[in-house]
């Protein structure tokens, strides 16, 4: 469990009711603090009745760009809210200090929503995340996080794998793997062991896609809701062939290690290797089918950075793509 000095509050509402909450927005952020208040702003602009206050949880204790400016902001809009500062750099200390304070500050929520502060929501999106939940009686539910280039000559690049969502229809789902865009009942996170996100995954990423794999075998369910997205900017640097690379690598990577985190033992890594191997020798044809789906080769390439991704994990060899944000 977070000790106190992991986070504090450093803003919160005057006017927040706090018991009258019944879902609440977390939002981290990280040295974003224009596209910050754009989120912001698209959370004001949600059709609902349902009473909702937002978290911010601002990950540069340094900086406190993305605090200031959620205080601001917080300070004229007709939405109430926090701002909570996780001391300790990493999207999962991040992550955590949001839901533990929604736990601790909010008695009477049933869920909690996540949306990053590169993301746009829709003005339904609260709405439909939660009338998904109620319709699919699942756990946790997912629903799209949309590619917008900065640069739009990279709109093609919308359907490299990186970037198109895992699913495509509303409706129960067998599993999760990001957290940019979710709605997850208050009762997971009572049942789930804290850390919530284990910080290993800091700056690799994928200390969501660890967290679902344990709600799955605690026998939560998940949803989808393909009616709610929401429209994630995405910079010129993204669309670069590096940037690229190290995230099908990094992907290739997290699959490894929460395969052997969840099947430990020398016969199970034996068969983890194995399973990279068969996934590199197939990866040339995966690789034909989506140049013929796309037309590109960047991202015929996938599957094969995949494969090589998880065998370098293998030998301790994992990008940490989060450990320099300018470059991500």
């Amino acid at each position: 469990m977070s000790q106190p000095l992991d986070k504090s509050i450093a803003f919160r509402s005057e006017r927040l009711d706090a018991p009258t909450v019944t879902h609440v927005i977390t939002l981290p952020t990280f040295r974003r603090p224009v596209h910050l208040v754009e989120t912001l702003e698209s959370l004001a602009r949600q059709k609902t009745d349902i009473r909702f206050a937002v978290i911010v949880m601002e990950n540069d204790a340094d900086g406190m760009e993305g605090a200031e400016a959620a205080r601001a902001w917080f300070e004229s809009a007709p939405v109430d809210g926090m701002v909570v500062v996780a001391h300790r750099r990493g999207n999962c200390h991040a992550y955590n200090a949001g839901w533990e304070t929604a736990l601790s500050e909010f008695e009477n929520f049933t869920h909690i929503a996540v949306i990053d502060d590169d993301e746009i929501a829709t003005p339904d999106w609260l709405a439909l995340l939660s009338n998904t939940g109620m319709t699919t009686g699942a756990d946790i539910i997912g629903a799209p996080q949309l590619p917008v280039f900065e640069d739009p000559q990279l709109a093609p690049l919308a359907r490299h794998p990186v970037f198109t969502p895992p699913y495509g229809q509303t409706g129960q789902v067998p599993i999760l793997y990001s957290s940019g865009n979710v709605m997850i009942a208050r009762r997971v996170l009572e049942t789930m062991p804290r850390p919530f996100l284990d910080p290993a995954f800091n700056f690799i990423g994928g200390g969501d896609s660890d967290f679902y794999r344990r709600c799955r075998a605690k026998g939560f369910s998940y949803g989808w809701c393909q009616e709610a997205p929401v429209m994630e900017t995405v910079p010129a640097r993204r669309g670069e062939f590096s940037w690229l690379n190290a995230r099908s690598l990094r992907n290739g990577a997290i699959s490894t290690i929460i395969d052997q985190r969840q099947n430990p033992g020398m016969s199970s890594r034996v068969r983890i290797l194995a399973k990279s191997l068969a996934l590199l020798a197939t990866s040339p044809f995966r690789g034909l089918k989506l140049y013929a789906k796309t037309g590109s080769p960047v991202i015929a390439l996938y599957h094969a950075q995949v494969a090589w991704g998880r065998l370098m994990a293998e030998f301790g060899k994992v990008n940490e793509q989060y450990r320099n944000p300018e470059a991500n």
